[in-house]
């Protein structure tokens, strides 16, 4: 199941066009008191575990490190800017295709729009220039997608802090505290964290059930993607 756990042999005869290919990132980012600087990184890689066991798929090591404006200046946050991480995601795409990789799924467990706008622009220029497949998004995508995530929830919130109960409750630091994100819309700010705690929500309405089933939605989602992408022509 894990790309670099193979060995070259095996992975010449495992590569074919239908061989999916998984590459999780995440970042390390302030998530309020309670959760883990690998929040996003942890729920990223538990899903493509999950989608690599039911759709016969390959992982690749995964990438941490990402782009975090927001969190930028809170205790823990490491930073990379964006120019690096679309440069690193296009060099590992090109030698995916260079190694005869068909369909690649780009899975983001942070879904920071100036993060995902790297690795889209990454994706877009690879494809423009093999014979590959590239499906880019963040897992939460899809639960904003569903209506999942209500507009008072969000970072470090109910629905995050379940996710985290059910991937690694030996990782929850306590209960939290709710917050609200009072950043003005529209506003590019450089000190974001004077009107935002780093939570939106109340983590203290998680619930490991809820963590469960909320990846098991985004699971089964992932896996009808992957079939699609499958199905599909370059």
């Amino acid at each position: 199941m894990f790309l670099d756990e193979l060995s070259s042999k095996e992975f010449e005869g495992e590569i074919d066009d239908n061989t999916v290919v998984i590459l999780p990132l995440g970042v390390i980012e302030e998530h309020g008191s309670h959760l883990p600087l690998s929040t996003d990184s942890l729920q990223g890689e538990y899903v493509a575990e999950e989608l690599a066991r039911r759709t016969n798929a390959l992982i690749a090591p995964p990438i941490r490190y990402g782009v975090c404006n927001t969190t930028r200046n809170f205790p823990g946050t490491i930073t990379i800017s964006f120019e690096t991480l679309c440069s690193l995601v296009y060099d590992v795409l090109s030698e995916f295709a260079r190694n005869g990789i068909k369909n690649v799924v780009v899975l983001s467990g942070h879904a920071g729009s100036t993060h995902m706008a790297a690795l889209r622009l990454a994706a877009k220029d690879v494809v423009d220039e093999n014979d590959i497949k590239v499906m880019v998004l963040s897992d939460y995508e899809i639960l904003y997608g569903m209506d999942l995530v209500g507009p008072e929830d969000g970072h470090s919130g109910s629905v995050e802090t379940s996710r985290i109960m059910a991937i690694r409750p030996d990782l929850i630091k306590g209960e939290g505290k709710k917050g609200v994100n009072r950043i003005p819309k529209f506003m590019v700010l450089r000190h974001p964290e004077k009107h935002w705690e780093g939570v939106t929500g109340d983590p203290t309405k998680a619930t490991k059930e809820k963590g469960e089933e909320l990846n098991e939605l985004v699971i089964q989602e992932m896996v009808k993607k992957v079939n699609d992408m499958r199905e599909m022509e370059v």
